[in-house]
């Protein structure tokens, strides 16, 4: 059972400003009364509003998340609800709500504006970068603290990110493949306007020619990453007349269309079809127990949340720190769908 900030006070005999002060470490209050206070909340199990204490200090102890509603939303891609996961244990244990906005296309700028009048968050999360993003220099103008899931290769000035070597995940990808045999090999890719898919993209062709193979447009596709697009993309590269033989692949939720379109053919995913994927380690699509599913670079989105959130709330507490940049590795794991090249 715990109490509140009335009660705990009535218990201590001092006022609710004093007890309130202590616990927020205020240095008008003396030690030896902060000790008290503290080893009062703890014994009877008191928890401080989070709203009454930003009240007392000047904050929020929100964190804010703004995503669009039109077109396919973030808020049913199982990705989001880790990396959210992630980023809401952190907010949890460090005192901190999370606010979620939903917004139409044009009103994400005008989102983030009044967030910041109305003090209603102390920073925001931005997820999903494009290759040139205004939220960027826009957050940066209007003062309102920040973390990018992802990165921009826009010269802006520098902010903390936190993001996943997609370059280099996807130039190992494709060289597993081509160590293998295979010299037709196809990309089914998330949009290239946004940044992670963008150097996943430079990542596939760095490896294509330095192993002297020339790329062929008939082989790369890129666009929402779902499982019907996978579908229909790879049908239409198997159709070919020179199809391909292996297959690097955006996203877990992709590839399992990709396989749909392998079976459907006649084919075996691993023997006759090689294909690699990207997984994010995702909490209910997993990709197989003992032994993989698929051949895949895999790193946590949900540890990912964690490490925006870490950073954001280490900018909110000290604005002096220098930029923070956390780029996380992606090991590549073999699973059952990748096999050398049939002769």
């Amino acid at each position: 059972m715990t109490i509140n900030l009335k009660e705990l006070s009535a218990k201590l005999g001092l006022s609710q400003t004093t007890v309130s002060r202590a616990l927020n470490g205020y240095p008008e209050v003396s030690q030896s009364t902060r000790d008290r206070v503290a080893q009062a909340a703890a014994r009877y199990g008191y928890r401080p509003n989070p709203r009454a204490k930003g009240l007392a200090v000047g904050r929020a102890f929100a964190i804010g998340h703004v995503i669009q509603s039109d077109g396919p939303t973030e808020i049913v891609n199982p990705i989001f609800g880790d990396f959210i996961a992630g980023a809401g244990a952190a907010y949890s244990q460090a005192g901190y709500e999370m606010v979620l906005s939903v917004v139409s296309d044009g009103d994400e700028a005008a989102t983030y504006k009044a967030l910041k009048a109305r003090g209603a968050v102390d920073g925001v999360v931005l997820s999903g970068p494009l290759v040139t993003d205004p939220r960027i220099p826009l957050l940066q103008d209007i003062g309102l603290p920040f973390v990018v899931h992802g990165q921009t290769l826009d010269q802006v000035p520098d902010y903390d990110w936190v993001d996943v070597d997609n370059f280099e995940a996807f130039r190992s990808a494709t060289t597993h493949l081509i160590d293998l045999g295979h010299r037709r090999i196809a990309l089914i890719n998330g949009h290239e306007t946004m940044t992670f898919a963008h150097l996943r993209r430079e990542g596939y062709l760095h490896s294509l020619e330095a192993a002297g193979i020339a790329p062929d447009p008939a082989l790369m596709f890129s666009s929402d990453m779902t499982e019907e697009i996978g579908f229909r993309s790879c049908l239409k590269m198997l159709d070919a007349d020179q199809p391909p033989t292996a297959f690097v692949v955006s996203s877990m939720i992709s590839a399992l269309g990709v396989r749909r379109a392998i079976e459907g053919r006649g084919l075996t995913m691993g023997r006759d079809i090689s294909v690699v994927i990207h997984d994010d380690a995702l909490s209910y699509l997993q990709n197989g127990s003992d032994r993989p599913i698929f051949t895949a670079t895999r790193s946590s989105v949900r540890d990912a949340g964690r490490e925006v959130a870490d950073m954001l709330i280490r900018r909110i507490e000290d604005p002096t720190l220098p930029p923070q940049h956390l780029l996380l590795s992606a090991a590549l794991v073999q699973g059952g769908s990748s096999g050398p090249a049939l002769a």
